[in-house]
């Protein structure tokens, strides 16, 4: 999801830390396919739908989709669907993107971001807002995607706190990614234990807090984004199929 709309920084962004170690993976893992929709409210108001979409495509290949659907006058500032997809592959348990796109829903480019990762080269290639991009990949970067698959693995197979690198557009930042708290809580697919996590940027006020569930292979059931104490938008999950 994109910083500017709704759908910008939902789920899309890492992580908390303290000790700054680096990204781990578990050799065996692999995420279970899920097709998730969550309710949007934007500054206390109902700004409409988010809907995420794993689904495995080969061997060791996935597509990794979210479409975000403003709701009344909301569509002001989305005209139509914001859609996220990336196409990454998961070897030895590592998350590795592939291919990034963004798109703002209209015919405008200026806003979409199109992103190719050449692992073989360490670079990462494009276009983000009418802008060419040809920059050095590090090892561990991630597209705003991918990212929350290695939230989740990190969540359950840790190290956490983690330091973890995400491209925006055109420049790679560092994210960290912190356990926060536990919290039984309701929601409207049933009632889950939670772990709490937050990520933001180091020395940053605004924060992402996610509540994630073991049950569901630590998948986010609630999320809120805050800027110091003022709430800014928060994501409660509406449905889920898995497998």
């Amino acid at each position: 999801m994109a910083p500017r709309s709704v759908s910008a920084c939902s789920l899309a962004m890492v992580l908390a830390a303290l000790c700054m170690l680096p990204a781990a993976h578990a050799a065996d893992w692999t995420p279970t396919p899920f097709h998730a929709t969550y309710a949007v409210q934007w500054k206390s108001l109902n700004a409409g739908t988010s809907v995420l979409d794993l689904r495995r495509t080969g061997a060791d290949t996935w597509t990794y989709d979210s479409r975000n659907n403003a709701r009344g006058i909301f569509r002001l500032a989305i005209p139509d669907t914001v859609r996220q997809t990336s196409n990454l592959r998961i070897v030895d348990g590592r998350v590795q993107p592939l291919h990034f796109r963004g798109d703002d829903g209209s015919n405008d480019t200026t806003r979409d971001v199109t992103l190719d990762f050449d692992w073989p080269r360490g670079r990462i290639t494009g276009v983000a807002e009418d802008k060419r991009v040809d920059i050095a990949a590090p090892a561990d970067v991630q597209d705003p995607m991918s990212v929350q698959l290695v939230q989740m693995q990190a969540a359950a197979h840790g190290p956490v706190p983690v330091l973890m690198h995400t491209i925006d557009k055109d420049e790679v930042k560092a994210y960290e990614f912190t356990r926060a708290g536990a919290e039984r809580l309701k929601t409207a697919i049933g009632e889950f234990d939670t772990e709490i996590f937050e990520s933001r940027r180091p020395g940053s006020s605004r924060v992402i807090r996610l509540w994630m569930a073991p049950a569901l292979d630590y998948l986010p059931v609630r999320a809120e984004r805050r800027k110091g104490d003022k709430l800014e938008f928060a994501m409660a999950i509406r449905e889920l199929r898995r497998g």
